[in-house]
Order: structure tokens, then sequence, then C-alpha cells
């Protein structure tokens, strides 16, 4: 069968990466085309386009680029009729891909939405779109069952992809000394607001005598250069940026600054403790706030703290975010060992509530399932 895959987001190449291999797996005459990233493009198939030229984020960044987006939209629908898929997985990518959506319905392609568009955080009025369009839709979040269900659109839950990937992962140790990771985000705009306020706490840190000897390890975005990072590390001696190891960075971490994102939860997951840190614009924050306020259900923007339901670990959004709070938090994960043993305890029901392994390989046997029906 075609398969035609639209990730537009480093997780979506991930988790895009996965799917895949399931696919071809599964079936041997798998004909994949996809818009993503290095991940995918290592399983095979043909790259259309790379996500890093086509991401935007915030109102302000989509406003400035609205004639890309047109255009990647056209030629992404003329794209889909040249290839006569079976069907178009969409993951997640909601600005773009629902439209997509739409488009397919209306020429009769099937498409299937794996990753749903986190309408139980914004614009909730997507889910009319969703119930109308989508052929069939596959979530990865258990506090997304209600929603769902209470929206009327019938779901598929398989688990959570991430627990595979952090699973199976290979790890190396970056380094022998302690270390503080740093993660600011993949896009340009999250950049520019972390890494200030992130060289600013590893002064503070490096000026404590307990911290001397502590490294600091920032995990460069596969969609980014050195440039973007090093003209705010500037000439500090134990600051190392490293690209292509995320995992690795997280994982032997004595504790992360993480720009909320795919990257709280899998630090979650592997039970790395962690302080969350978000800003942007302030239209984009307007706005945001103001939807927040609407949907009262919404307590917090991590993945882990939304599937616990409680605040395992601190989140400081805009002007919270600054380096009194992040240096204080980061101390504390370190040195207040009953507050980090109620971290990790609080962890491992995160990894309880995401359910049993596979999840990959399930989604890609429903979707062969449904397209043989």
């Amino acid at each position: 069968m075609k398969y035609y895959i639209i990730a537009g987001e480093a997780s979506g190449d991930l988790h895009g990466s996965n799917l895949m291999k399931g696919l071809l797996a599964q079936d041997s005459n798998a004909d994949i085309r996809f818009w993503g990233g290095g991940c995918m493009e290592a399983v095979g198939g043909t790259m259309v386009r790379d996500y890093r030229d086509t991401a935007v984020m915030g109102i302000s960044e989509v406003l400035g680029k609205i004639g890309s987006i047109i255009g990647n939209l056209k030629f992404c629908k003329k794209d889909i009729l040249d290839f006569k898929p079976d069907v178009v997985i969409l993951i997640d990518y909601p600005g773009f891909n629902m439209k997509i959506s739409r488009f397919c319905h209306h020429h009769g392609i099937r498409n299937f939405y794996y990753i749903a568009p986190k309408t139980w955080a914004s614009r909730s009025w997507r889910n009319r779109a969703i119930k109308r369009y989508t052929d069939k839709l596959f979530i990865v979040f258990p506090f997304e069952k209600p929603w769902f269900e209470a929206a009327g659109i019938p779901y598929v839950y398989c688990g959570n992809p991430l627990l595979d990937s952090v699973s199976d992962f290979k790890y190396t140790r970056v380094t022998p000394h302690p270390y503080i990771a740093i993660l600011p985000g993949s896009r340009s705009g999250e950049i520019s607001r972390m890494m200030p306020v992130c060289m600013e706490t590893v002064d503070r840190l490096k000026s404590l005598p307990q911290y001397r000897n502590y490294e600091f390890h920032i995990a460069g975005a596969p969609s980014r250069t050195k440039e973007d990072y090093l003209k705010y590390i500037g000439d500090r001696k134990d600051v190392f940026l490293e690209f292509d190891r995320t995992y690795d960075i997280l994982k032997f971490a004595e504790a992360a600054i993480v720009n909320s994102g795919t990257a709280s939860l899998e630090a979650a997951l592997m039970s790395t403790a962690q302080v969350v840190c978000w800003s942007t614009s302030g239209l984009t924050y307007f706005v945001g706030k103001y939807i927040l306020r609407v949907l009262k259900h919404i307590k917090y923007i991590s993945l882990a703290n939304l599937i616990a339901d409680k605040l395992i670990f601190k989140e400081f959004i805009q002007s919270d975010f600054n380096a009194d709070n992040v240096t204080a938090e980061t101390r504390r994960l370190i040195e207040d060992f009953s507050y980090r043993a109620d971290m990790m305890s609080d962890y491992v029901k995160v990894r309880n509530l995401l359910g049993c392994s596979g999840a990959s390989k399930q989604v890609a046997a429903a979707i062969i399932k449904e397209l043989n029906q």
C-alpha cells in the first residue's frame, strides 16, 4: 500500500520514524512518501520536505511566514494527488495538517490522524473538523480519552510511543563529571528566550562552591545550527553544546532545565529531575492566557503533569521564568533528596498511566487493518 505521512516538528519526526518501522515490518509492499526529518529519512521512503524548513510556532511567527505556509499547502495538495496514496497519515502539526485532512476528505482520500491535535488545550472547535473530515483518530495520552469521548469522536489508543523510544535507546554517558542538562527548545524564538536566562543560571550556580565542578550540557535541536546557541554561550568554559545526543544528555543529568514540550515527558520517562520553563511573545502569551482561562480544566503546560493530574515538577511561565526561580529550583532538585524522591515516585505513576509498550507497532497494525477492511 501507499502511505503519505506528514510530520512538521522534531517530535513528529521521531514518532513518524517509529510508525514507519511498524508499517514496513507488517506491509512488505509499503511505499512511503513523507514530510519529516532525519529520523524518518533514516528508516526509508521518499522525503518530500524537511520539517526544519516548514515549522512555525506562535501567532507572530505564523503571521511572518504566511506566504511560505500557503505555498507549502498548495504544493502538498498537488503532491498528494500525484502520489495517489491509499491513506494520508497526519502527525500532530494541526495548523497545517487540519487543512490537509479537509482536502483529503473532499477528494475521497482516506486520512488518519496520529497524535491528535491538542484540542483539550486550545481551539476546541477543531473537534468538529476532526469528526467530519478525519477517517480515524489515534491518540497517545490517556487523559485524552474522556475528552474525545465527550466530543463524540471515535479513537484508537495503543499507548504512548515515547515509552518505546526511551526504553529501546542505547545510552552513552556524555561526560564522567556531574552536569546539568539544558534543553532550550527547537525554534529560534524559544532559544532566544530560554538561553539568556539559562546562561545567567549557569553563572549563578558556578559561583557556588558545590557547583564549581559541574558541567552544563545543552542539547542542540536538529533543526538549528551552532550559531543559534554560541552567541549566548560566549566564553563560558563548562558549557558544552552537543547535537544528536538529546537522550544521552537527559538520561545522566543531575537535573534538567527543559523547555515545555515532548522533552519534558521524555525526561520524566528517563527519571531525570527537571524544571520546565516556557516563554513566548507577548501576543501569543496574551491569547494563550485567555484560552486557558476559558478552558479551566487545563491546569498545567507539561505533558507529565497533565498525565498525572498534579504538579510533579515546577513550571515557570513567562515572567516567572527568570534566573532567580530557575537557580533556586535547580538547586532544590539536586540538594533536596526528599523532594527528588517524591518526583521519582510520581514518574513511576506516569509510566504506569501511559500503559503498555509497543504503541507504534500496534498503531501500524491498526492502520493496516483499517485499510484492509
